[in-house]
């Protein structure tokens, strides 16, 4: 089938199932164009809750399923292609996290929401990148923590709050790959386009950056921004959002490398039109987690909803 062919079976899929498709902001353009929602992981989730539909199709990474999963027990939770994967979700294991949490007595387990379910099961709190710095604040100030599974968004609320986190070492290799030197390089020949760079990001490129934020954080940043021009640090999905609410402003890539001007994640990469046709037509590959699973997994999820509405980050 040709594309526009898979894009009419696919809406038709949909309808006829009574599906709602989940498309994350890294996904590829045609993707997010047929998505009901487009968003970060967790307010895909959050979203499906708000929806009757007994069929969640998410177009992401397998954590951001198994977090739908979790959030929304009763559904059936699909995910095109079931090797999309994660290098922060795979960097940190349950047994991992086991027996680091054994090697700091006294310690909470503070879990980027990018994270398997095995490891928000062995976690106290989860967080995303865009409640992180007001969660960690919230907790007593000698309350100490362990922050997995990415070391540099832990650093940088390390570096924001003044605590001293035991951090896990894991990464977004996408977001660690990015570097400062091509940041200035591009900021010499553009020096009216300030920096806006995800909290992945190593702390070099996050040093020369002027906004640090999430990803829905760096998408109200430049809708708000007087601006024109930007150069954007995190993966190259987002381009599609700034560019289609922003088509008066220009968005320059910082390269991931002298040889690429690219910032792909291949595991979101791996989601296709074709996959996604196949996913609704056969309902599968389906995300399965055993109840036990999904109820541990589920209260620190719970509990960074609760503190969120109580420091009135979300409603």
């Amino acid at each position: 089938m040709t594309n526009e062919e898979l894009k009419n079976e696919i809406i038709r899929l949909k309808k006829e199932k009574n599906a709602v498709i989940l498309g994350h902001y890294y996904q590829i353009d045609e993707i997010q164009a047929l998505s009901d929602y487009v968003g970060d992981s967790l307010a895909l989730a959050q979203e499906a809750q708000r929806t009757d539909a007994p069929i969640i199709v998410f177009c992401g990474v397998h954590f951001m399923a198994e977090t739908a999963k979790i959030l929304n027990p009763t559904r059936k939770v699909l995910l095109p292609d079931v090797e999309a994967s994660c290098s922060l979700a795979e960097s940190c294991t349950g047994e991992d996290l086991r027996r680091f949490k054994a090697e700091h007595p006294g310690h909470i387990v503070v879990s980027y929401v990018n994270c398997s379910a095995e490891v928000k099961a062995e976690s106290d709190l989860i967080c995303t990148s865009g409640n992180a710095e007001k969660l960690i604040n919230a907790l007593p100030a000698d309350q100490k923590i362990i922050f997995a599974p990415d070391k540099n968004l832990g650093g940088y609320i390390n570096r924001q709050t003044g605590r001293e986190m035991v951090l896990w070492n894991g990464v977004c290799t996408v977001h660690d790959a990015l570097e400062a030197e091509s940041i200035l390089k591009l900021k010499q020949q553009n020096p009216d386009a300030p920096v806006i760079a995800h909290p992945e990001c190593n702390s070099a490129v996050l040093a020369v950056s002027e906004f640090i934020g999430s990803t829905k954080a760096m998408l109200n940043y430049v809708a708000k921004s007087e601006g024109k021009r930007f150069i954007v640090a995190t993966e190259s999905g987002i381009l599609y959002e700034m560019r289609k609410n922003n088509p008066d402003k220009e968005f320059i890539a910082v390269p991931s490398g002298e040889s690429c001007a690219c910032t792909d994640c291949s595991y979101m990469k791996l989601n296709t039109l074709e996959k996604l046709y196949r996913c609704l037509r056969d309902e599968q590959p389906e995300i399965q987690l055993d109840a036990e699973m999904i109820e541990r997994a589920r209260r620190p999820i719970v509990r960074m909803l609760d503190m969120s509405r109580e420091l009135g980050i979300i409603k």
